[in-house]
C-alpha cells in the first residue's frame, strides 16, 4: 500500500495513533487515518470519537495504484484493547498487510499491536522487537528476538513499547521516511532534548 498510513479500530489507543501521526506531520509527512470499521468514525479505548480521512474497503486499495510499495510506504498499527485484536482480525487487511511487506514496504506497530498484528507476517526470524508486556511470545514463537525499549527499528519492522513511547515510536517511522535530522529536528522543536 502506498503512502503512509495508520490503521484505527474501535479500541485503539489514543496517543499511539495520534501522537504518531502529531509527529509524522511535523516532520512533513502526509500520514492518512484509516478506519476498518465500515464507517469514519472510530472510537478509542478512553471513549474519544475520532473522524478518520477515509474507510478500508476490502479489494480497494489493492489495485495498481498501491502496488510495488517502497521502503517509506508505512501501514502503522495502533496498540490498545480491544483495538489491536479489532485489526487483528479484518482478514483482509492482514492479507493486504502481507502483501505490502513482502513487495517492499515497511510496517510498524506499538503496544499490543506487533504481538496481535505483526505477528502474522510469514518470516520473522531474527527480527527484533518490543511491545507490551505479555504480547512477546506471538513473535518470540516465530524466532524474533524481544528487546525492552522504547521503539526498536529492524529492518522494515519498527516496533513501540507502550503509549508512553509513542513519540519516540513515531519519531523513529520519521527518520525511516525523511532521515535522522528531519526527526531531530522534530524532537528539537517539541522539546524533547
Amino acid at each position: 500500500m502506498k503512502g503512509v498510513n495508520i490503521f484505527l479500530a474501535d479500541g485503539f489507543e489514543d496517543c499511539e495513533a495520534l501522537a504518531v501521526n502529531d509527529v509524522l506531520r511535523r516532520g512533513g509527512v502526509e500520514c492518512s487515518l484509516i478506519s476498518v470499521n465500515g464507517t469514519q468514525y472510530v472510537t478509542s479505548s478512553h471513549g474519544v470519537m475520532v473522524k478518520a480521512h477515509t474507510v478500508f474497503i476490502p479489494g480497494q486499495c489493492c489495485d495498481s495504484a498501491c502496488e510495488d510499495p517502497c521502503e517509506k510506504d508505512f501501514m502503522i498499527f495502533p496498540g490498545g484493547m480491544p483495538g489491536s485484536r479489532n485489526l487483528a482480525e479484518c482478514a483482509p487487511l492482514m492479507e493486504m498487510m502481507k502483501r505490502h511487506y513482502e513487495e517492499g514496504g515497511s510496517v510498524a506497530a506499538i503496544c499490543a499491536a506487533p504481538g496481535l498484528v505483526l505477528s502474522q507476517l510469514p518470516s520473522l526470524e531474527g527480527v527484533h522487537f518490543t511491545c507490551f508486556d505479555g504480547f512477546q511470545e506471538y513473535l518470540l514463537s516465530k524466532g524474533a528476538v524481544f528487546e525492552e525499549l522504547p521503539s526498536v527499528v529492524s529492518g522494515r519492522i519498527i516496533t513501540g513499547r507502550s503509549a508512553g513511547h509513542a513519540v519516540s515510536f513515531g519519531l523513529d517511522i520519521l527518520a525511516a521516511i525523511k532521515g535522522e535530522e528531519a526527526a531531530a529536528n522534530v524532537e528539537y522543536s517539541m522539546y524533547l532534548y
